[in-house]
């Protein structure tokens, strides 16, 4: 029997998702259940667009609530893991993609990203974050400073540059 899959949370994204599965749960199942139920006191459903709408709704609510909680079940939130030199959630990587383009990112869970860009704040560095599951991050996993590592259908080769502890 397998275990799943721990998630690295910075406290910020932590904070922020445990909000909105609190909104979800509470307010937000209680807006959509008013909404359903005015939709439905105008009459037949078959033809009722707002009915339709507010239960599709509900829908993606429902299942970003049911992804929350598994998401929060299995997170750890707060400072990284004590870093090993090896690339694993929680560490910032930076990767030469051979032509001295060097880029640094966050690895870990896209969760750690605000919603808007795909992107987390560092002091004033903006850096995309990427996931373990991702192409590139199934294939640095592991990988220390100094390892070539290939990835994707292109055969993309990197070098990491750096491995470093995200600053909580």
């Amino acid at each position: 029997m397998s275990t799943p899959q721990q998630t690295w949370l910075t406290q910020e994204a932590y904070d922020r998702l445990q909000a909105e599965l609190d909104h979800l749960s509470g307010p937000g199942r209680t807006e959509i259940a008013a909404k359903i139920e005015a939709a439905r006191e105008e009459g037949d459903l078959k033809e009722n667009g707002g009915y339709h709408a507010a239960r599709e709704e509900q829908g993606k609510m429902d299942a970003r609530r049911r992804q929350l909680v598994q998401l929060m079940r299995d997170a750890i939130s707060g400072p990284p893991p004590a870093a090993s030199g090896a690339i694993d959630q929680g560490v910032l990587v930076s990767v030469d993609y051979g032509d001295g383009d060097v880029e640094r990112f966050l690895f870990g869970s896209r969760e750690n990203a605000n919603r808007d860009g795909g992107k987390i704040a560092l002091g004033d560095d903006v850096l995309d974050v990427y996931s373990p599951e991702s192409p590139i991050g199934q294939a640095l996993a592991g990988h220390q400073a100094g390892d070539v590592v290939t990835f994707g259908p292109r055969s993309i080769k990197v070098t990491v540059v750096a491995v470093e502890p995200f600053p909580a």
